[in-house]
């Protein structure tokens, strides 16, 4: 997937420092990390087809 798309977030640092730990576990940059999340979520929703990302 060709990423062509930027989305800026602004979190709490509990919730940086809990994501860098989290992505560090699984071997990930943070910004990886999120994009699973997003794109497992909207899966799981259904709002994304499956393997679509």
């Amino acid at each position: 997937m060709t990423r062509t798309a930027s989305l800026g977030i602004r979190v709490e640092p509990a919730v940086k420092s809990a994501l860098e730990s989290a992505a560090k576990a699984d071997r990930r940059t943070v910004a990886s990390y999120i994009e699973k999340l997003i794109v497992d979520d909207l899966e799981t929703k259904g709002y994304l087809p499956k393997d679509a990302a």
